[in-house]
């Protein structure tokens, strides 16, 4: 593989990285043949994001027909060859980025101003495919909009806040923390915003629905679209279907896809367009063996609020996130070092085709449990 990035879109793949590194902490690089992949999982596989760029996005990019290589490597010895991303908008011309099987060496080389030359000799691991298997056309909510306005939305949160839960009506979306089930009221601090569908650019919502999941992922997404001036596009379900969230141009694209807090099932199947409910999570005894099942207390997404905090809406503290997408990755040491802590999500486990970037078909997939959360229950 051989790839050659000039002028402002150095800045764009480095930013790119940055916004992967809100993710996870192994950067899976794949060479296809529409394009560089760079994608990113977190540890409880609950977070993924992909970065597709096309080779038109390079002014040269070429790799060996039929070759499925896969690689990952530590995210942040990338991260350091684009440390400033000043100083590379004002003194880098261009960047060679060429693969050495033999050595497992990735290099990139940064030609700066003056003649300069920095080489990043950065060692790499294979790997299997990484995919997450969504289809954003199956949504009932999408949304689309600047992100000046989702950047001037989330800067009213603190940094330390982990979730946040959305609410959408026919013409307004709520944005608002995520407050504990067995926090007090009397003592729980509630920041709301509201937003109406005429600040986006496309507000399409076909079900009333309030999704809780991570702001840290969604402000890495905001990072880049921001600095590179492109739209967000957000795709919504019920609870406990995964968020979508993405950005598109001619020569690159990138999807983030969160898992969501899901209601207990057997509350959620009254609800407005709610889908069959899945089995109870708390069954121990299912020894299904294409699934592995376990069950965790977690809280819940109260709804909007219309005078202050509002109080618990569901009885009870059994609550799990599922599945928010499927990805292949068959390194079964990575399953066995799982934590446990508060907040568990099933995700990933399918197994795909090499050849699949971004599949929009729906798969089955085998679950697996993981974790998102800081402390123990």
């Amino acid at each position: 593989m051989h790839c050659i990035v000039t002028g402002g879109n150095v800045k764009v793949l480095a930013k790119a990285v940055h916004s992967l590194s809100r993710i996870g902490d192994e950067l899976y690089v794949e060479p296809q043949e529409d394009g560089l992949a760079l994608r990113s999982v977190n540890s409880s596989r609950s977070a993924y994001a992909c970065f597709l760029f096309a080779p038109l996005f390079f002014s040269r990019y070429s790799i060996t027909s039929g070759d499925n290589f896969r690689c990952k490597m530590a995210i942040k010895s990338v991260q350091s060859v684009f440390r400033s991303l000043t100083t590379l908008e004002k003194t880098v011309e261009k960047c060679h980025i060429d693969l050495d099987k033999q050595k497992d060496r990735l290099t990139f080389t940064l030609h700066c101003k003056h003649g300069l030359l920095k080489t990043h000799n950065l060692s790499f691991q294979d790997s299997e495919s990484l995919q997450a298997v969504f289809d954003k056309d199956s949504y009932a909510n999408v949304f689309r909009a600047q992100p000046r306005l989702l950047v001037d939305t989330v800067v009213h949160f603190p940094p330390s806040l982990d979730e946040v839960t959305v609410s959408v009506s026919d013409e307004r979306m709520w944005v608002r923390n995520h407050v504990e089930e067995e926090a007090e009221a009397s003592k729980a601090m509630l920041t709301e915003l509201c937003l109406a569908s005429d600040e986006f650019d496309h507000f399409a919502a076909q079900a009333h629905n309030s999704v809780t999941f991570c702001l840290k992922e969604l402000r890495g997404l905001l990072v880049f679209a921001e600095s590179t001036g492109l739209p967000v596009s957000m795709y919504l379900d019920e609870p406990g279907s995964p968020v979508v969230l993405s950005v598109t141009d001619s020569v690159l694209e990138g999807n983030f896809v969160l898992a969501t807090l899901s209601d207990d099932p057997s509350l959620r199947k009254n609800s407005r367009n709610s889908k069959p409910a899945p089995p109870p999570p708390d069954d121990f005894m299912n020894d299904d063996m294409d699934s592995y099942l376990i069950a965790m207390d977690t809280s819940i997404a109260p709804g909007p609020s219309n005078t202050g905090p509002p109080p618990p809406s569901l009885s009870g503290d059994t609550r799990s996130k599922r599945p928010a997408a499927e990805a292949e990755e068959e390194e079964t040491d990575d399953l066995d070092r799982l934590p446990n802590k508060k907040f568990r999500s099933l995700f990933f486990g399918s197994v795909l085709p090499p050849s699949s970037q971004l599949s929009t078909q729906p798969m089955t997939s085998q679950e697996v449990l993981a974790s998102d959360s800081e402390e123990e229950n």
